[in-house]
């Protein structure tokens, strides 16, 4: 019994706590766009694919890169 003493006031406060945490969330705007991400993961992002692919060629075309870097060695 004396158990309940002490577990009743901890899960009151935790429980408030919780929603003081829920009313700064939707005060700071945190639950505005809920669909957002969800639409933002669908559409295709194609400039992302270009400058990756950039990369790739100034990276094969580069033969220092291939070789691991420059150390000042040279292979000649």
């Amino acid at each position: 019994m004396s158990g309940l003493a002490i577990l009743i006031p901890v899960a009151l406060l935790m429980g408030l706590v919780g929603l003081a945490f829920f009313f700064w969330a939707m005060r700071n705007g945190q639950f505005d766009d809920l669909d957002g991400a969800a639409q933002r993961v669908l559409i295709d992002d194609e400039t992302g694919l270009e400058d990756e692919a950039e990369t790739d060629v100034e990276a094969s075309a580069d033969p220092e890169l291939k070789q691991g870097g420059s150390d000042g060695k040279t292979d000649d």
